[in-house]
């Protein structure tokens, strides 16, 4: 069974009058129920980022073009997707709404929310700008979820042009970190990025490939750390 048909039947189990924010109480489930995970994982992006879209006043193409970069939809689901995009969209319940029920579902797992968080900034990028409205949207998606404010500007800066880039940020130390302390979090970056762990909690396998651009900032920000510490 496809995710995309698991997503249409969760969005059918939904009651007469609930809004798509539902699904998440209904989906909620054990740690290792990756597959209902992976289903909430995959509404929660693109019913976000219909939220998100409202942030800058339009939806582009290239927006939508994003969500399908992520999650590769074959062409005989596509309408499950527009479906899940509509109905977001149309609900009357806020983003914050939204963000409070994943953040429930996902509760012991923040690893979960900064995945969702990046698969977010990947469709905000997706038309050529960044737009302010946007910014604020994620920053309180990113402090309802619990994501502190170095992590939110390491994502931030490894998707919008010419945002600050802190190594220290990237790798979820304090400047007065030793080497070893700095070198200890770059090998466990490392490990938590490998594709294997993230599908192990439930990103779709099409999100993996997000994970490429944050390995390439992890390896980045631990050559410049050390490459400080020898000068």
């Amino acid at each position: 069974m496809s995710i995309w048909t698991r997503i249409a039947e969760a969005i059918a189990a939904l009651a007469k009058g609930e809004g798509l924010s539902a699904v998440f109480e209904k989906l909620r489930s054990p740690p290792e129920a990756c597959p209902e995970r992976t289903v909430a994982f995959t509404i929660a992006v693109i019913a976000l980022g219909a939220k998100m879209a409202k942030a800058d006043g339009e939806v582009t193409r290239d927006e939508v073009s994003a969500f399908r970069q992520v999650f590769a939809v074959p062409p005989g689901d596509e309408a499950h997707a527009a479906q899940v995009f509509n109905l977001a969209r149309q609900d009357v319940a806020g983003f914050d709404a939204y963000a409070r029920k994943i953040r429930a579902m996902f509760q012991g797992d923040s690893r979960v929310l900064v995945d969702l968080l990046e698969g977010l900034f990947h469709v905000s990028v997706a038309d050529g700008h960044y737009h302010p409205r946007e910014d604020a949207f994620l920053a309180e998606v990113a402090r309802i979820f619990g994501v502190g404010e170095g992590c939110f500007r390491a994502i931030r800066a490894r998707y919008v042009q010419d945002a600050p880039r802190d190594p220290y940020d990237v790798l979820g130390i304090t400047h007065s970190a030793s080497i070893d302390e700095a070198r200890a979090a770059w090998k466990a970056a490392v490990r938590d990025t490998h594709p294997d762990r993230l599908m192990a909690r439930g990103v779709p396998e099409e999100a993996v490939k997000l994970a490429e651009r944050r390995l390439i900032a992890v390896n980045a920000a631990w050559e410049e750390i050390s490459a400080r510490e020898a000068a």
